[in-house]
């Protein structure tokens, strides 16, 4: 598998950034919307992740895509 399974994507303009997962047999599919560190982390743990609050710095699991880590305002 090329990448972090674990992607965040760019903010929206309607605010939050979209979530999608990879996994190896799978695919890759849209986990949902998160609008801070604590929603990212809800959603990961839904998805059968339990210490996702542990992996998110993480860049073999997270990327962190347009605007860093953590970002969750427009600049």
């Amino acid at each position: 598998m090329a990448g972090a399974p674990i992607v965040v994507h760019a903010l929206s303009p309607t605010g939050g950034r979209r979530v999608t997962l990879r996994r190896r047999l799978l695919g890759s599919h849209i986990l949902g919307i998160a609008y801070d560190d604590r929603s990212l982390v809800l959603l990961l743990q839904r998805a059968g992740i339990p210490d996702a609050a542990l992996l998110l710095d993480d860049p073999s699991w997270v990327e962190w895509r347009a605007g860093g880590g953590h970002q969750w305002d427009a600049a």
